[in-house]
């Protein structure tokens, strides 16, 4: 018989229903029975593409012996680390507390009150390789509980203690006053640095993760300092990336991360929230090169999204499993003879070659697709006209895809998350331009609309996650400044003003109810959300960028656009109160830190009037948006209108930005300024281009 998990709406949860586990999902029913009957809860986390998930739950969960434990002496809650990050946050800070190490499946024991005192990640069924076995934990644990409950209830009061510190004001030095200053950015970059491989690209050892915040962060640095060494980091690391196996060199996209330092193992599954933010890498670095293999890769990125991760209603889907068939990597992975009967022996040995497909394989007797070598490279080595064999290559991969698409798909997380869908929405608003692929904007659109009538509650408020028709659970604050964030960029990219009335709404809302008006900055979840042991705030960046940097980042580009004090000042008031941590941590402050880029700036508020479906005036803008100018805001109107949007009482956001300013003739203006003090308006093709060159090239 299923057990109480069955009826839930996350495949994670589901995925555990048939489990002779007595599990409930997270609720007052669990909670009220654990008081009741002062049993510790035993406190499961996951997610449904997480490799070590399935394996626990093969090994322990599906065990008659384990479940029997765990019905007579504990109440077993199965959580959706991504429907509930307000779970997963507090007691993975309590894992990481205990063991100095956190991940995933998260297993932690609480009291009845929810404090935790005893946890880990993974643990076999049995102890083996020196991990203590599944059953002996919970026999050890019962028997604490049992015996010394006053040492459990001791150390869960001393960790809750703990946990509530976290996220508050670090000390470290600051400039008089709490001045925020360039001298942070100088900072982080050497830190940085100091953790780059210079052999393979990226930061640190094995395992290897993307680090897209940094990325982007140097791509501003270098923008700011001109120094060749910063923007040399970046291009070593992502020509290494796409190079290696952790990209999908037939279906476009990237996986989680690298188990080796060298990018050719990945953990196979695919997120979005990763595709998002190194589409938007991918992008920038483009703009600022010209390289075109960025934005090959970009795209290829972006249209893996669009073919298997968008719904038929324009929500983006979380997750793709790293399992097919019970195997990890198995959709992903191709013998000799496999590629052999694809493409025939001689365009397949070329592609062998090209690809690292040996008969010993470079994974477990398989062979992850990577290029070694440069495509360039080898046809240097091989004597032949690169174009040619470029073609031939894209031919070869076309048809092993069509191969691949026959086999038994991973598993997909098919749940809508408002936030990681702002991070995919910002990154295909932003690429439409510099790729020149209208149907970006078109997807992008089509999301923030799904967002906006399918996930908001009959108060007008956000909520989280989306599936089968359903929406639900209170949205967290990097819902709310992801969307709002993603919205203004899909404003620049439209012009469409109401996309800019609803980023307002949002923020106004974000403040009211997450700002903290006594220490600055913002709490994860909002006043009246439910009560938890702890009420933190996400400062640092994860695999995703920490919600108040995400929520600083809005402020700022939103604040200079439409000329609202409140929103620059809650933006220096949130930056302030993190100084310490962007001097300590910097390597965690990578959003913290662009939001910081953007505020001390110089950052410019660029005012076109003209008709943006204009050829003149579009051509125009196609110019800018190929060029890299991270420290500016753009507005455009029709020259002729007094208004532009239905804000309230009929009045535009933009009106401040453009007060006072008027066409000059039948051409487009332009008027560049900072802080709302503007320079001479530029007319005509030829100034308007020479000043976005200047943008490009100064800081």
């Amino acid at each position: 018989m299923p057990n109480r998990l069955a009826g839930q709406l996350s495949p994670y949860l589901l995925q555990h229903q048939d489990n002779p586990v007595d599990w409930y999902p997270w609720g007052e029913e669990a909670l009220q029975r654990a008081k009741a009957e002062n049993k510790p809860i035993f406190l499961s986390v996951g997610y449904s593409a997480c490799h070590w998930c399935h394996v626990m739950e093969h090994e322990s969960f599906e065990s008659e012996e384990i479940a029997a434990l765990l019905n007579e002496n504990f109440i077993s809650i199965k959580v959706d680390r991504e429907e509930r990050p307000d779970l997963d946050q507090i007691y993975m800070n309590a894992v990481q507390l205990m063991t100095g190490r956190g991940g995933w499946p998260m297993s932690v024991f609480l009291t009845p009150e929810l404090e935790p005192f005893y946890g880990g990640t993974y643990f076999p069924p049995t102890a083996k390789m020196g991990m203590p076995g599944f059953d002996e934990v919970l026999r050890g644990v019962h028997d604490v509980w049992k015996d010394r409950p006053d040492d459990a209830r001791t150390q869960a009061a001393r960790l809750t203690e703990a946990i509530r510190e976290i996220g508050g004001p670090v000390e470290g030095r600051r400039a008089d006053d709490d001045e925020l200053s360039a001298q942070l950015l100088h900072d982080a970059v050497a830190h940085l640095e100091r953790a780059f491989d210079f052999t393979y690209g990226g930061f640190g050892g094995a395992p290897k993760f993307p680090h897209p915040m940094d990325l982007r962060l140097l791509l501003r640095f270098y923008h700011r300092d001109r120094r060749q060494g910063v923007l040399d980091m970046v291009r070593l690391t992502l020509e290494r990336m796409a190079h290696g196996g952790m990209y999908d060199q037939l279906g476009g996209g990237f996986h989680r991360y690298s188990v080796d330092a060298r990018w050719l193992v990945p953990h196979f599954e695919k997120m979005l929230y990763d595709n998002a933010l190194l589409a938007a890498t991918y992008v920038e670095a483009y703009q600022l090169t010209g390289e075109a293999e960025y934005a090959r890769v970009a795209r290829e990125t972006l249209d893996y999204v669009l073919r298997e991760m968008q719904g038929e209603g324009g929500g983006f889907f979380s997750t793709q499993d790293a399992d097919s068939e019970g195997v990890e990597g198995k959709f992903f992975v191709w013998s000799v003879d496999e590629v052999h009967q694809v493409l025939g022996p001689e365009l397949g040995d070329l592609f062998c070659r090209v690809y690292d497909v040996t008969e010993e394989g470079n994974f477990e007797g398989a062979n992850i697709l990577n290029l070694p070598k440069s495509i360039a490279q080898c046809a240097a080595i091989l004597g032949r006209d690169e174009a040619q064999l470029r073609d031939e290559l894209a031919a070869a991969r076309q048809k092993l895809f069509a191969v691949r698409e026959q086999r038994i798909h991973p598993g997909l997380d098919d749940k809508v998350l408002v936030a990681w869908n702002g991070l995919m929405i910002d990154a295909l608003a932003a690429a439409a331009g510099p790729l020149a692929e209208p149907r970006y904007l078109e997807a992008a659109q089509r999301a923030a609309e799904f967002l906006w009538n399918n996930l908001r509650g009959a108060d007008g408020r956000l909520l989280h996650t989306y599936r089968n028709g359903q929406a639900r659970l209170a949205a967290y604050l990097d819902d709310y400044a992801a969307l709002a964030g993603s919205l203004v960029t899909l404003y620049e990219a439209s012009f469409e003003v109401r996309y800019l009335d609803w980023a307002i709404e949002l923020t106004d809302t974000m403040l009211a109810h997450f700002g903290d008006a006594d220490g600055g900055g913002f709490f994860y979840t909002a006043d009246d959300h439910e009560e938890l042991i702890a009420r933190q705030k996400d400062v640092t960046d994860n695999a995703v960028p920490s919600g108040s940097a995400l929520a600083a980042t809005l402020l700022v580009r939103l604040g200079k656009l439409t000329g609202r004090s409140d929103y620059l000042e809650a933006a220096h008031t949130t930056l302030a109160s993190t100084t310490g941590q962007m001097q300590q941590m910097s390597m965690a402050m990578g959003q913290m830190l662009i939001a910081l880029d953007l505020f001390v700036g110089p950052t410019v508020e660029i005012a076109v009037l003209g008709d943006s479906q204009e050829p003149e005036t579009a051509a125009l803008l196609a110019d800018l948006r190929s060029r890299f100018v991270p420290r500016r805001v753009l507005a455009c109107r029709a020259g002729e209108k007094a208004a532009d949007g239905a804000g309230k009482g009929g009045s535009s956001p933009l009106d401040e930005l453009f007060a006072g300013k008027s066409p000059q003739g039948t051409e487009p203006v332009v008027y560049v300024c900072q802080d709302f003090a503007c320079a001479a308006p530029l007319v005509g093709r030829e100034a308007i281009e020479a000043e976005w060159k200047r943008l490009a090239e100064s800081p």
